[in-house]
């Protein structure tokens, strides 16, 4: 095991422990922003049945043949086809069928005549006489205004893939086509703990030399912002039985990830490490990256385990780097939607060797972006992690990024 590992080095052992979860089958109203866990045919043509795009009259094409601008054509109305009903009639030459939009198309029709290129005049809902005749003014051609049987969606075709995450328009097509239970993928079950005798409930007042839990919120957001199942492991004290009692609670629960924080680096009251040693095992525990160098990799009775430093920007920024790689491979996802761009740094950055992410704030001049930081690069303040646009990466063995450079930047927000 190399004493320092790169995080390439990490992010390829890590990756190799997790696999997809199992799919579960869930409700059509508890699908939004679930993971597709399998491919989905089409049982059905959508449209179902050629229909009208438009209120008008449904009408032979031909029968428009002799229109011109100073010429309108006159047809006979025999029927009115509101929507949700079946037509009765075929279209015989010379003949029209007053039809809403969405309306099934009468056999022998194969256009529509919009009702704004007639004489006639009535409001959407067909609520107007239906009158015997009426007079086409404009010409149409066969097709037009006419949804075709199966012009959205073919039945067999796969609409959906699998790892699509479901947003809003792909519940419209599952909805579309009867899906009322979808198969997804589990939600991974992420248990976030926390170490300290410094640590305060977040409603009590603040005490000399404490300070508030604010790692287990924020590292359980970031965790449901990814559609995690959460659970927050009251803080443990800095004993090994207490650490101890934390990691069997979440155990118990039944977690697939677990997530400290503070405990793992080399202080003589870090006890994370050592009950971890007990209880499972160590994969690594220093990796070459900043802010986070003191992070433990490793199992307990058999559940991934991540070790993440008590720094609240160390601990967000090694959540990102590589618990979120794990739980998108746990969840299904076949991409990260995170956005990347090139950024030129607007000031020299002094750097230690190590990979290292920058608060930065963006601006876009003359078609390129900018970065420049957001002050102190300190791991305690979270305020920079809120005032950033993102994180500019240094890579390894760049001690001086200077001014005028162009370096990746992970997007925080568009």
């Amino acid at each position: 095991m190399p004493d320092l590992y790169s995080v390439d080095q990490a992010l390829v052992q890590i990756l190799t422990d997790f696999a997809r979860l199992p799919t579960e089958r869930i409700s059509i109203d508890d699908a939004l922003g679930r993971v597709l866990s399998e491919n989905l045919r089409a049982g059905d043509d959508l449209p179902p049945f050629a229909n009208s795009s438009m209120d008008g009259y449904a009408v032979r094409a031909d029968d428009l043949a002799a229109l011109t601008s100073v010429n309108a054509v006159q047809l006979q109305v025999v029927e009115d086809i509101p929507a949700g009903t079946v037509p009765t009639r075929t279209l015989e030459p010379g003949q029209a069928a007053r039809i809403m939009t969405g309306a099934m198309l009468p056999n022998g029709a194969d256009a529509i005549v919009p009702v704004e290129q007639t004489d006639s005049s009535w409001e959407s809902d067909g609520s107007a006489a239906l009158a015997p005749l009426v007079r086409v003014i404009k010409g149409v051609r066969t097709g037009d205004y006419v949804r075709a049987v199966g012009e959205d969606i073919q039945r067999g075709e796969t609409v959906l893939t699998e790892g699509v995450v479901i947003g809003a328009v792909e519940i419209g097509v599952l909805a579309a086509l009867g899906f009322s239970e979808v198969p997804v993928v589990q939600r991974p079950r992420v248990a976030i703990l926390t170490s300290g005798d410094e640590l305060l409930r977040v409603d009590q007042a603040l005490e000399p030399g404490k300070i508030r839990d604010a790692n287990s919120y924020a590292l359980a957001a970031t965790a449901q912002l990814m559609g995690a199942q959460v659970t927050r492991i009251p803080p443990a004290r800095d004993t090994q039985a207490d650490v101890r009692r934390a990691f069997t609670d979440a155990l118990d629960w039944g977690a697939d990830i677990l997530v400290s924080s503070a405990g793992v680096s080399v202080g003589t009251v870090d006890v994370v490490r050592s009950v971890l040693e007990s209880m499972g095992n160590i994969g690594f525990w220093r990796v070459n990256l900043r802010p986070g160098k003191p992070l433990a990799y490793g199992s307990i009775k058999g559940v991934p385990f991540f070790g993440l430093p008590g720094n609240p920007v160390s601990a967000l920024v090694t959540f990102d780097v590589f618990v979120r790689p794990a739980l998108l491979k746990m969840s299904g996802h076949v991409r990260d939607n995170v956005r990347f761009v090139d950024a030129v740094l607007q000031e020299d950055v002094q750097s230690d060797g190590r990979r290292s992410y920058i608060r930065v704030l963006l601006t876009e001049q003359d078609g390129r972006w900018l970065a420049r930081l957001t002050g102190t690069q300190s791991s305690g303040a979270l305020m920079s992690m809120v005032r950033a646009d993102g994180l500019l990466i240094i890579p390894e063995g760049v001690t001086r990024a200077l001014a005028g450079e162009t370096y990746p930047v992970r997007q925080f927000r568009a």
